[in-house]
């Protein structure tokens, strides 16, 4: 019996990419098209783009109807392939920075709630601690807003204290390098 394949094998022989290798490289590319069409027109010049991808994004943006935007997104990408990825490599780098930034900005937000948090379920001994790192604070009036947060919090009423009080601690924060 004859073997299927009669051709000498060599193992060094390279197919290129898989299929589906190609596939994750094209969904890639597309993410970044709609990531580039999202970013707001003033940063575009800022990336180093091919011009032809910079005219092609304000045409991709222009366009209103959700399946023609998507048609006009998957041709940008397609025009974004032929370049290759080092055409790409400084948008990629900002658009890293951005979500490294929005993280970090979503953690001192996190932060600032917590040491909200504390102040209302700590009582003295949290509004103690924050008095002795800050005593130049208005106590009558942190007292109050403490009382009338935990108030409106267990009223179920519009939460204007609460959100007085996280915006005296952001700026406390912006203040000084001190932690609560």
């Amino acid at each position: 019996m004859k073997p299927f394949d009669d051709r000498p094998h060599d193992d060094e022989e390279d197919f290129g990419p898989s299929r589906s290798e190609k596939r994750r490289n094209a969904l890639d590319i597309l993410k970044l098209a709609g990531q580039l069409v999202e970013l707001p027109p003033s940063r575009i010049p800022k990336l180093n783009l091919p011009e032809d991808i910079v005219d092609e994004i304000g045409r991709t943006r222009k366009v209103t109807s959700h399946i023609a935007r998507k048609r006009q997104l998957a041709f940008l990408a397609k025009q974004m392939r032929r370049h290759g990825d080092e055409a790409f490599v400084d948008a990629r780098a900002a658009l890293g920075e951005d979500r490294d930034r929005q993280r970090q900005e979503a953690a001192h937000m996190h932060r600032l709630e917590a040491a909200r948090e504390k102040l209302l379920e700590g009582g003295d001994t949290a509004l103690g601690e924050l008095f002795d790192r800050h005593p130049d604070l208005d106590r009558q009036h942190l007292r109050s807003l403490v009382r009338q947060a935990k108030a409106e919090r267990d009223a179920n009423k519009p939460l204007h204290a609460f959100r007085e009080l996280y915006r005296i601690l952001k700026e406390l924060d912006a203040s000084g390098p001190e932690q609560f």
